[in-house]
């Protein structure tokens, strides 16, 4: 429902690709003001990332995307001067709810197959991406504006908690979400994705997303319109959000990148030196793998793309989703490389876009096992584009995966200082994911 104007979405979306179904002739003459505005079930198919250009005038061509981008830079003028000129909204004004009809539509079916006959959770993460999205732009929505000067952006995968570990590929498949919190420019969306099996709804998983406004050139944070509880519930998640807010200040805060690890931290880590040591010389600097062990440099697992047109979003960057579903492949390869089995996902937490990466980009995607114990193999995911006329790579994004087993799996043991502070950083998102 978005505000009074009850607008229920029992659409069927194909989220990430070009499919159309029979409806597509009724979908070219729903127009964008129809999408926030009309007292109206739909029941379509058409994909998120078309609306999407509708709502902020993208070209669908990648010929003339240059002038479609030009002619948002007017949009400039549209903006708020600040966020106490902008209506408040509701969460119920931007909730969303997406059916993917896996069980009911065979040539979608196709591009979420896995070989396992499971679903591809990489085409999950982009449709989550898409959604996510999506739902901010309802909550931004105004009537007045024939397309929205926001350019509203991924910033940051807090986090994906997995409810059922077996995604099926012949069953409907239900997303919904909505506005949980808002800053001055940037805005929590928590989405629920469930699975119709036994004739009922199942969960699956749940997602938090922080999305970020910015200007029409997406050169400057812009405001977004404040958000009111109604009800306890509602009050409930806004200071759930704040305090997300907290936590994600002060992980930063605390990071190994910037202090040093804590007393235990530091034991742990010379505790693992000392398991390494050979007794027969008493030398610091001979070093003997334990039983049942991998040296951490012995489990990465690397991959290039070359960043086509084809992948971009509709501001003309690579799509944020395109880089989720690419670094966790790589990451659930190297899970399975190093377990001998094919993993499950626990969670995903803490993917932070540090920088667009452009069209044309040569994208460089490295995985490392970081830490493990008992099942549980933690896998992080460091993305970077590479300039081949400067020679200068640039850090992009960092990924963290939980992956699960079906059976114990070797201990990972670092060898350098560095090696030392990525295994304490696996397993800090390990224990944030995993209960003890």
């Amino acid at each position: 429902v978005l505000g009074s104007r009850k607008l229920k979405f029992s659409c069927f979306l194909c989220l990430c690709g070009g499919l159309m179904s029979r409806s597509r002739r009724q979908n070219e003459t729903c127009s964008l003001d129809s999408l926030f505005t009309a007292d109206v079930t739909f029941v379509l198919c058409f994909p998120v990332r078309n609306r999407l250009r509708e709502i902020v005038g993208a070209s669908t061509n990648w010929s003339d995307h240059q002038q479609a981008m030009a002619d948002r830079v007017s949009l400039s003028s549209m903006l708020a001067k600040s966020q106490q000129d902008l209506p408040a909204r509701r969460m119920k004004d931007s909730y969303l709810e997406v059916h993917l009809p896996l069980g009911s539509e065979p040539q979608l079916r196709e591009k979420y197959l896995t070989f396992h006959n499971t679903v591809r959770f990489g085409r999950i993460l982009e449709d989550l991406d898409s959604l996510a999205v999506l739902i901010s732009y309802s909550h931004t929505y105004n009537s007045a504006l024939k397309r929205s000067p926001l350019s509203i952006v991924t910033a940051l995968v807090d986090k994906i908690d997995m409810r059922h570990h077996v995604i099926y590929p012949d069953c409907d498949i239900k997303f919904s979400g909505r506005v949980t919190w808002v800053g001055r420019t940037s805005i929590e969306a928590k989405m629920h994705m469930s699975q119709y099996r036994d004739g009922a709804y199942a969960p699956v998983l749940d997602a938090t997303f922080v999305m970020v406004a910015r200007d029409p050139e997406n050169k400057r944070a812009a405001f977004v319109n404040p958000l009111k509880a109604d009800g306890p519930e509602e009050e409930k998640l806004l200071q759930e959000g704040e305090a997300n807010k907290s936590r994600r200040v002060e992980l930063s805060t605390a990071s190994l990148l910037k202090v040093a690890p804590t007393d235990d931290e530091r034991k742990i880590i010379h505790s693992l030196f000392l398991n390494t040591l050979d007794t027969n010389t008493v030398s610091f600097r001979s070093r003997v793998l334990p039983p049942n062990s991998v040296w951490m440099e012995d489990a990465k697992l690397k991959g290039l793309e070359i960043c086509h047109p084809q992948e971009r979003n509709i501001f003309n960057r690579i799509f944020g989703g395109f880089l989720m579903r690419k670094a966790y492949e790589l990451g659930w390869a190297n899970a399975c490389s190093y377990g001998g089995c094919r993993p499950n996902l626990v969670a995903v937490d803490d993917i932070l876009f540090q920088k667009p990466v452009e069209i044309g980009s040569l994208l460089l995607l490295s995985s490392q096992v970081c830490y493990t114990q008992g099942k549980y193999i933690q896998v992080r995911v460091h993305s970077e584009v590479f300039d081949p006329l400067t020679r200068q790579h640039n850090t992009t994004n960092v990924f963290h995966y939980t992956f699960i087993s079906d059976r114990d799996v070797p201990n990972i043991i670092p060898k350098t200082y560095g090696e030392s502070m990525l295994y304490l950083d696996g397993k800090r998102h390990f224990n944030q994911t995993v209960e003890p």
